[in-house]
């Protein structure tokens, strides 16, 4: 059996080292909990943080959310579908907007459930996903400006989401310049600039990002500890807060080149034969995890012995070398994770999830 493990030693270390830094520049956070896919257990978990703000994708996660905390403040962190709004309202105290008539739709329905949504109105910085363009800048806020029962409470940008285009001081200074525009047109004070997420940490941490980019929003370091940019781990950050764990379900000698007529196999792969390999053996493990549920370009085996050698739709199989070592039927294997990995995993209903403390 396949599980995952969360280890709340390790997130509640992440999240000390993470809020003395913010906090330590002057800078107010959220968790982002997208990663989690609703599961309750690891919700919980983050919510006994203490943290007072956390936002997703996924209007029934915030729903959940809610359930647990209701005194937390909820984000939903992408333009809301039309058909979405009741629950956005309803569970989402502020959402991320780039379309004037959606807000139009959120204030309206906001005076339906007699309260006041809070809105953060996103702009393009280049990566070319959500935002409005700088040239409608000032026509876009003048119309939401006017609407009932909205509030605008911040200015934010997405940046490495999409294209890969990376933060800079000079496009945070450039959202900083946007939100004074704003508040010098419309004599109307906005509170927050959410302008960083996980990549613009090593930023901050080269005190490279303007005093005005007071909110971030941070997931992917939190539940990883990796500097984005480098790809290395941050020093003094956990990077096993998330571990996955698949039994043996075969363990066998066999040859490392498969026999017989070779054509693509179900994944429209061509398996390409390393002729070094010829009359060779080794120990393959098969695992009770596969394509399924991960793909295996985001797992790293733990052992360095072990090598992902290929996987179909329900098993992984490893190579473990010209000796089994201590591994039989019913051993586990337990790996680390890429971010996307292990969001396929936590959307996946076949893999269990634990709760640990180390």
């Amino acid at each position: 059996m396949a599980y995952l493990t969360l280890d709340r030693t390790k997130l509640r270390h992440n999240y000390q080292f993470l809020n003395n830094l913010l906090r330590g520049h002057n800078t107010e956070w959220a968790i982002v909990t997208k990663l989690l896919c609703g599961n309750e257990a690891y919700l919980k978990e983050v919510l006994n943080l203490g943290i007072d703000e956390v936002c997703d994708s996924r209007v029934s996660n915030l729903a959940k959310i809610k359930a647990i905390r209701p005194d937390v403040q909820t984000v939903y962190i992408k333009p809301p579908a039309p058909g979405a709004i009741k629950k956005v309202v309803r569970y989402a105290d502020i959402s991320f907007n780039s379309e004037s008539s959606t807000i139009r739709m959120l204030s309206k329905e906001a005076q339906r459930q007699d309260k006041t949504h809070k809105v953060a109105i996103m702009i393009e910085l280049g990566d070319l996903r959500e935002g409005i363009m700088g040239e409608n800048l000032i026509s876009f806020y003048k119309k939401v400006f006017e609407l009932p029962n909205i509030e605008v409470v911040a200015i934010g940008a997405n940046l490495n989401c999409l294209h890969g285009v990376m933060p800079s001081e000079d496009k945070l200074i450039q959202l900083s310049l946007y939100k004074q525009l704003i508040e010098a047109t419309f004599h109307k004070k906005i509170p927050w600039i959410t302008g960083g997420t996980s990549v613009v940490l090593p930023l901050l941490m080269r005190s490279q990002v303007p005093a005005a980019i007071n909110h971030f929003r941070i997931g992917e370091t939190l539940f990883f500890g990796n500097d984005l940019v480098s790809g290395l781990p941050f020093e003094g950050m956990k990077t096993d807060v998330i571990r996955l764990y698949s039994e043996i379900i075969e363990i066998t000698k066999k040859p490392k080149v498969p026999i017989g007529t070779l054509s693509t196999n179900p994944s429209g792969e061509a398996f390409e034969i390393n002729e070094s390999d010829y009359g060779k053996e080794s120990y393959r493990a098969i695992l009770d995890i596969g394509l399924l549920d991960i793909s295996p370009d985001f797992l790293f085996p733990e052992e360095e012995n072990i090598q992902i050698a290929n996987a179909s739709s329900d098993m992984l199989i490893v190579d473990l070398g010209p000796q089994p070592g201590d591994y039989e039927v019913g051993s586990l294997v337990s790996f680390r994770l890429k971010y996307m990995g292990a969001l396929q995993l936590l959307n996946s209903d076949y893999i269990e999830k634990r709760v640990v403390e180390s």
